[in-house]
């Protein structure tokens, strides 16, 4: 990671997810009865939860409306959850009138072109590998892991080094 990026990172005041292709792979699972299932890694929900130790408010703006994103959302705490954002660049607008926050405060991981509204305005834009192409050759980094597969976590633990606390962070946990 260079080091205009981690400079980039050290100023980020909330983190911005996408759910399908980010927090989960991708895939949508119906059940026999027309229910959807969606399948979230742990890790990276445990990454999205550190992030308050660093003072990084987090949010989460789809396109789909989903209470298993509302569960989640709540599980892991996540302080904003906007869904049924087709026009994701309007429900951005919203987010940061909501918060008083500036777009280079924050950060947006997404993986489709529905998401290049938001990922060309904020602080820092992140894509996962198994994103669009058109994605992948806009944004600051393209992480190491897919979405859905530790992806979320990667960013976390960046932000977390880039405010020099994931030391401290790690060391939370062995006392």
């Amino acid at each position: 990671m260079n080091a205009h990026l981690l400079e980039k990172l050290s100023h980020i005041r909330l983190m911005i997810f996408d759910v399908d292709g980010v927090l989960t792979d991708g895939k949508m699972h119906y059940g026999e009865n027309g229910e959807l299932f969606k399948s979230f890694n742990v890790l990276d929900g445990h990454g999205i939860k550190l992030l308050k130790r660093a003072d990084v408010a987090t949010a989460i703006i789809s396109a789909r409306n989903s209470p298993i994103v509302n569960r989640r959302a709540a599980d892991l705490e996540i302080d904003h959850v906007i869904q049924g954002a087709g026009q994701k660049q309007k429900a951005f607008a919203q987010l940061l009138e909501k918060t008083g926050l500036t777009a280079d405060l924050c950060a947006f991981v997404g993986d489709d072109i529905i998401d290049l509204p938001v990922l060309t305005r904020v602080g820092v834009s992140f894509g996962v590998p198994n994103g669009h192409a058109e994605v992948l050759s806009r944004v600051d980094y393209v992480t190491h892991h897919e979405g859905g597969n530790g992806a979320v976590r990667e960013i976390c633990d960046m932000i977390l080094h880039a405010k020099g606390c994931y030391t401290a962070v790690v060391e939370s946990f062995l006392k």
